[in-house]
């Protein structure tokens, strides 16, 4: 699914400060043409094989299957190079930048996945790397902390606002508007000024491509009858939809943080509580005031701790090709454990997310729903510890 002029409908574009439009309008004039070229393709497609490990797994689970009467297989995004989904976009991300001269490469995160996947890649093509993280987020995902210094890149708190996501991605914009120059900024989700969501998108959309394949060597279809994601940005979700969105057979399901209840003041349902708004350089939906003041947003999960929602999830929320439902943290954490004592799988609290819609939906027995298990649970040990 490709924009319109930067547009999915009337959500995205690029509202950004005038120090920044030479930067975005060089990757907008630049990007599509060197994502298609084929040195960068056969490049791209290397480290992901080799590098990254893809593909991953589609793996039949015989046992949550068995629990909800129907078919169920895990995307195993978990079992990538530094745990998630992440590292297909900053893999990407990285060359691109190589690609139009850039020297310094800053990031933001809030589970602290897109981090390490940042830093990953920037270890690997010997770039300088800078990721911002909320204070907050710092304190509940110190492990992923820990690589990125391994790793060598300089982690530098957000101290603003609730100091989780939305603060570090608004240092990140400062930082950047004050290099623009020789700085890439690799967004992490399909979040941010036209051309980022669709770069991000076609980095991200690996995880469906690979889905049709191994569907069809698996059961002999392309298309399952359901694909469950969760989604804060979105960048995991729009990797798992791409390539179903314009079909008649599969439902998407994106999953949102509904916190402590998405009526409670305590959630992060940005799509069941949000009004259409600007926010880091798109027009999507936010959680705002009625003055337009964000409201911040809570999860249990750092990644999900997000106010906005990408453009294209917008869209798709707005035109009825996606189903948009929300998850408390309990049911997330609920998910997370049983899938761990089921299957032997501990599942980023963020996918838990995704799991725990299994609990709200009959599907049927032959119909074939596949989640995409975006991350790993090492992160959020410390969490999970206080519920078991």
């Amino acid at each position: 699914m490709k924009p319109i002029n930067g547009f999915y409908g009337e959500f995205g574009g690029a509202f950004i400060p005038e120090m920044l439009y030479p930067n975005v309008r060089e990757l907008e004039k630049e990007y599509q043409y060197i994502i298609d070229s084929e040195d960068f393709q056969k490049e791209f497609r290397s480290l992901l094989r080799d590098y990254v490990g893809r593909p991953t797994p589609l793996y039949f689970s015989k046992n949550l299957s068995e629990k909800y009467q129907t078919n169920i297989y895990l995307k195993r995004e978990d079992l990538n190079h530094t745990g998630a989904h992440k590292i297909n976009n900053t893999i990407g991300q990285i060359l691109l930048a190589k690609r139009v001269g850039k020297k310094r490469i800053i990031a933001e995160t809030g589970a602290g996945q897109h981090g390490v996947a940042t830093a990953t890649a920037c270890a690997l093509v010997g770039m300088e790397c800078s990721v911002f993280m909320g204070a907050v987020d710092i304190d509940r995902q110190a492990p992923n902390v820990q690589r990125m210094k391994l790793l060598g890149a300089k982690v530098i708190p957000a101290t603003s606002g609730s100091q989780t996501l939305k603060d570090a991605t608004n240092e990140a914009i400062r930082e950047w508007i004050n290099n623009p120059l020789d700085t890439h900024y690799i967004i992490g989700s399909v979040v941010g000024p036209h051309p980022y969501p669709d770069m991000v998108a076609q980095f991200q959309s690996i995880i469906s491509e690979e889905i049709k394949n191994q569907l069809f060597d698996q059961t002999g279809k392309e298309a399952p009858d359901h694909v469950i994601a969760c989604v804060g940005g979105g960048s995991n979700a729009i990797g798992a939809f791409y390539h179903f969105i314009d079909n008649d057979i599969t439902q998407l399901i994106a999953v949102e943080a509904a916190g402590h209840g998405v009526q409670t003041g305590k959630t992060a349902a940005t799509i069941a509580l949000g009004k259409k708004g600007i926010i880091h350089g798109s027009q999507t939906f936010l959680m705002q005031t009625e003055d337009g003041q964000i409201v911040e947003p809570h999860s249990i999960s750092a990644g999900l701790d997000y106010p906005g929602i990408g453009p294209i999830h917008a869209y798709l929320s707005e035109s009825k090709k996606a189903k948009i439902v929300s998850i408390s943290d309990q049911e997330a954490i609920e998910a997370g454990i049983f899938l761990s004592r089921t299957e032997g799988i501990i599942p980023a609290l963020e996918s838990a997310h995704a799991l725990a819609y299994l609990e709200k939906e009959n599907f049927g027995k032959e119909e074939i729903v596949v989640v995409n298990l975006s991350g790993r649970g090492d992160k959020d040990m410390v969490t999970y510890e206080k519920y078991i």
